[in-house]
């Protein structure tokens, strides 16, 4: 007879097949009360930082979810995480609580057969790697954006979560939440209510640069050769890893060997939402062309198929200018001009689609039900595509023309940009090369 976790692994097929959840909590049978830990779905945690406690939090606390395990390089960290779900356990009355088992090495979460899903929440060069292992490993994922280092990472990712068929959600938390304004200026543009899209402007912070840090002395408790991951060998310094528990988001995001600055972090969320108002999702823009001095990062210039131009820069959040009006919404406030653009419900269940909706308890639900999240693989991989185009015009200083399905850059002349697609992805360290499919 099938367990619940076999049917978890095959919660996609099951649903398509049967129209039935992969799992039936005890809500669904009018029991409000604590799930039992046969029927909870095991998690595994993987980078304990700043991110990841709002993260813990929920799933610690969620009646039916089991966190067994949590990873972390920094011993305070991986420590201090295992006692917090312990604690929330004890708080909720559940069946033997106990501390989470606690490892160095995410592999040891992966390759644990009792572990149905994994959070990802660590530096962005390192989410590649482990997304394709804990697909190869039949793990339903969630991973923080933005999606990948490059280009051809997030190409990779697609293609692994698409194979092993398991269901993933990027860490896009405005398509579900914000009080649905989002959704909102997206689905208002897509349905045509301002007339044709003309120009989008999408206002977020430069590119990254190359880490000049000097050296400091690094205390015990963090392993910095598995901190580092594929990335080039370097001393240590706390701007990157600060350590013990710290409360700020480190800074390691403003070094391209790592992340991509602000283009890829506030970015990936923006420019998310321009996609996704452009109707471009696992799609995008065909030119990239820098500013006139690229070295100001800011005024990059994308030009869709459909003659649509996108800039980075202008006001916090997106503008939508279209033909018949402007909708512009950032995550404290939207507007449209005219102002009766809104009056008019786009459809019967307007109030309803524009809800606040928790976007990991999105994802836990489409594990179920095996139904795709708000922001599946193939959106997050398409979105942090755009923010890596856009840095890779303003470091090389040149204009480049993308083909979004083949995912290469093109010369124009039918031909392929070799110089170009020798940017798509870098050299890694020994022991961290890109998994195969």
């Amino acid at each position: 007879m099938p367990t619940r976790r076999d049917m978890l692994k095959t919660s996609a097929a099951a649903a398509a097949a049967f129209s039935f959840p992969a799992f039936v909590p005890s809500s669904v049978l009018g029991d409000d009360k604590q799930a039992s830990a046969n029927e909870r779905m095991t998690m595994g945690f993987i980078g304990m930082g700043y991110q990841c406690r709002g993260h813990l939090g929920w799933a610690a606390n969620h009646r039916e979810i089991e966190v067994l395990a949590v990873c972390d390089v920094d011993t305070t960290r991986r420590e201090n995480a295992a006692a917090s779900v312990e604690e929330r356990a004890r708080k909720l009355n559940r069946d033997n609580p106990r501390k989470p088992d606690q490892y160095v090495d995410y592999m040891e979460i992966i390759n644990r057969k009792d572990i149905d899903a994994v959070l990802i929440a660590t530096p962005d060069h390192q989410h590649a790697n482990m997304i394709i292992a804990a697909a190869k490993a039949g793990k339903h994922i969630y991973c923080e954006k933005p999606l990948t280092l490059t280009i051809a990472e997030a190409k990779r990712c697609v293609e692994a979560v698409r194979k092993y068929k398991v269901t993933f959600q990027t860490g896009s938390q405005q398509r579900n939440e914000f009080r649905g304004w989002f959704r909102k200026a997206a689905a208002y543009v897509r349905a045509g209510r301002i007339g044709k899209v003309e120009v989008v402007t999408v206002g977020v912070g430069g590119p990254s640069k190359w880490c000049d840090l000097g050296e400091e002395k690094m205390e015990p408790g963090l392993d910095w050769d598995r901190w580092l991951g594929p990335a080039p060998m370097r001393p240590y310094h706390s701007v990157l890893s600060p350590r013990g528990m710290h409360n700020h988001f480190p800074a390691w995001r403003n070094f391209r060997e790592y992340s991509g600055g602000a283009m890829t972090d506030i970015g990936a969320h923006h420019f998310d939402i321009a996609q996704w108002g452009l109707g471009m999702d696992g799609s995008g823009p065909v030119e990239i062309h820098p500013p006139e001095n690229p070295k100001q990062g800011r005024g990059v210039r994308y030009v869709y198929a459909s003659g649509t131009q996108m800039f980075h820069g202008g006001p916090s959040g997106i503008t939508f200018f279209c033909s018949g009006g402007t909708i512009q919404v950032d995550r404290n406030f939207i507007r449209a001009t005219p102002d009766s653009i809104f009056e008019k419900p786009i459809g019967d269940n307007d109030a309803e689609q524009f809800k606040d909706r928790n976007h990991k308890q999105d994802w836990f639900d489409c594990i179920k039900t095996g139904q795709s999240p708000a922001a599946d693989v193939h959106i997050g991989a398409g979105t942090v595509t755009i923010c890596h185009l856009g840095n890779l015009a303003y470091w090389h200083g040149r204009s480049l023309r993308w083909d979004p399905k083949n995912w290469q850059f093109v010369d124009g002349n039918g031909g392929l940009d070799k110089e170009a697609n020798t940017w798509l992805d870098y050299e890694r360290r020994k022991g961290y090369e890109l998994p195969e499919v």
